[in-house]
């Protein structure tokens, strides 16, 4: 029996989204092959545990103040109970499942590495520029992985003089322009702007998310996704297309009104289809990752040119998640999927551990 600790929840604007891809985790695991113990990270920062099976998608901290746990970073593998600090449980690994920030940004990845313990994704350094999207795409801008033109500009530049911030992003970019947090997913504090106006409140609003924002070029293009798996060796799912069900894939499209649509994109073409694995190789390897992620492209709809959007490197698994849905359409159910991925978690940290720490 393999012990799973199975974190969610957290801090940042993805804490909803993050239950529900813990249910549809936890609901998935062989309970004949691993012990699993749900924590549950409040919004206020504190731990609970364990969470009972059918309240992980309700997560609520009032319901657990008497439940709460903490973990040490220091080496070793247990959760311990507040109340006595008594021992709760060993855990073999770590499974996080904590979208947007502290959680899939190498805040947490860093105490399982002094922890000492198997966790599954990316490692610090992946998980950390894979987050930041301004990082992100410097980095894969100097491996010449095509992108649409962007800048990134410092929350502070927009609450101190957001005209002198508009100016220099006129300077740099045409409209339509998209506006994100630079730190976070699920399409929290996005906006479309196609004018002055539209842009000041964009930038406002993703200010108000994080300390860093980008902006990018809007192009009409179709919007394509990729499921990676693996270390050093990765294995590629077919593509998706996400099919908007208001002007862009908003966080409300996605996971209120489910109007948006997902679907294979089983007629790209055989050119199209190879560039968008190449660049997915590149990208993964470029910025460190492992585990799983999932790879989301553009394809410009006037040119076919293929331009790598972002990475995910902790995606939902909710039910209208895009990850689990494209390897299920190669033939690897959720259940084996985490096997897969538990494997790959084990496999990192003894390769890891392999390495000479003296001189």
């Amino acid at each position: 029996m393999i012990n799973v600790i199975l974190i969610f929840g957290g801090k940042s604007g993805e804490h909803e989204v993050s239950l529900k891809s813990a249910q549809s985790i936890y609901n998935g695991f062989d309970k004949t092959k691993y012990q699993v113990f749900p924590v549950g990270i409040a919004r206020s920062g504190k731990w609970y545990g364990p969470v009972k099976e059918n309240d992980i998608k309700t997560f609520k901290e009032e319901n657990y103040l008497k439940n709460e746990v903490t973990i040490l970073p220091r080496p070793g593998k247990s959760l311990y109970s507040l109340n006595d600090f008594s021992e709760i449980f060993k855990g073999d690994i770590i499974f996080p499942i904590i979208h947007g920030t502290n959680g899939e940004d190498g805040t947490l990845q860093g105490i399982m590495e002094y922890m000492e313990i198997p966790y599954v994704g990316s490692g610090v350094c992946g998980s950390a520029v894979g987050m930041d999207k301004i990082i992100m795409k410097d980095i894969l801008q100097s491996h010449s992985v095509p992108q649409v033109k962007y800048l990134g500009v410092n929350s502070k530049e927009i609450f101190i003089s957001i005209d002198k911030t508009v100016e220099k992003i006129m300077e740099n970019l045409k409209f339509p322009l998209f506006v994100k947090p630079a730190n976070l997913g699920s399409s929290v504090g996005i906006s479309k702007a196609k004018n002055t106006k539209e842009l000041i409140d964009a930038l406002k609003i993703a200010a108000e998310y994080d300390r860093r924002v980008i902006i990018e070029e809007g192009k009409n293009v179709r919007e394509i996704e990729i499921s990676a798996l693996g270390n050093e060796d990765i294995k590629l799912s077919s593509c998706g297309e996400v099919i908007p069900g208001s002007e862009f894939y908003d966080y409300e499209s996605k996971y209120i009104k489910d109007t948006s649509v997902t679907k294979i994109a089983d007629d790209l073409s055989v050119e199209v289809l190879n560039e968008i694995k190449k660049l997915s190789e590149i990208s993964y390897k470029a910025l460190d990752l492992s585990g799983f992620t999932r790879i989301d492209f553009f394809i410009d709809k006037e040119t076919n040119e293929v331009l790598l959007n972002e990475v995910n490197t902790l995606p939902g698994f909710t039910a209208i998640s895009m990850y689990p849905k494209l390897w299920e359409n190669e033939g690897i159910e959720l259940k084996e999927l985490l096997d897969q991925l538990i494997s790959l978690g084990f496999e990192r940290f003894k390769e890891k551990n392999r390495y000479k720490r003296d001189i």
